[in-house]
């Protein structure tokens, strides 16, 4: 933008309409309230801006990130369309670590665009390590930003070891492609999940490393009218 900086909403706990925040800042501190905006280069003049609000858990719940979107129209005050879901992360042994928005061309009718919003959540353990990444996609229905698929695993690390050589790992890596084909009249998207393991054993004085890396998988992801179904595996934490 001109200024060089970008505008987002003031997402307060829920998003009080209207009401406009100062300038994006990084995301904050990790497992508190995070924030991020990105102008839509598909649109320009529109900004999309992403906030989450932290609620700690208590003894009969667990922590949980409430989710806002909205998207800004420059020299307007109010957000032109935006969504609010309690709840959209929960902690369960994992913290949210990042939050990016994401506007490569998810081009799902010829004249509808989706944007993407990627969490990373992760659990910081040395001995038993997690970190996973989500993707779920937006289109803008009037007012309203829909969900149109959700938390999407496009890239898992974990594992086990012993503090010294002996473990397992395992990494699963997935890109996505619009495909030329349509279900409900919204494009199919193609889903390439590369996977590799890593067994590590100790021979005599060294610790080897043994690899495994797995054939490509594509998988054909269908729109069923509300939303993208994804396959047992696929869905985030």
């Amino acid at each position: 933008m001109k200024s060089g900086l970008i505008r987002c909403v003031a997402l307060g706990g829920w998003l009080m309409a209207g009401q406009v925040f100062a300038d994006c800042t990084p995301p904050a501190v990790e497992g508190e309230d995070m924030s991020a905006c990105k102008d839509w280069p598909a649109y320009p003049g529109l900004t999309i801006s992403a906030a989450t609000r932290f609620q700690r858990g208590t003894v009969e719940a667990l922590a949980t990130h409430d989710l806002d979107l909205s998207v800004l129209k420059e020299g307007q005050p109010n957000p032109i369309a935006a969504y609010q879901q309690p709840a959209a992360f929960v902690m369960d042994g994992v913290r949210l670590s990042e939050l990016k928005i994401d506007t490569a061309r998810y081009k799902l009718t010829p004249d509808l665009r989706a944007f993407g919003l990627r969490a990373t959540l992760t659990n910081g353990s040395r001995l038993n390590p997690l970190e996973e990444h989500q993707l779920s996609l937006y289109v803008r229905d009037g007012e309203t930003l829909r969900p149109v698929l959700r938390q999407l695993v496009v890239y898992e690390y974990g594992g086990e070891w012993d503090d010294n050589c002996a473990g397992e790992r395992f990494e699963i890596s997935r890109t996505v492609d619009i495909a030329k084909t349509s279900s409900h009249g919204y494009a199919d998207l193609i889903v390439k999940t590369q996977e590799t393991g890593t067994t590590n054993v100790v021979e005599g004085d060294t610790c080897e490393d043994k690899i495994s890396v797995s054939k490509p998988v594509l998988t054909t992801l269908r729109y069923d009218g509300k939303t993208y179904v994804l396959p047992p595996g696929f869905k985030g934490l």
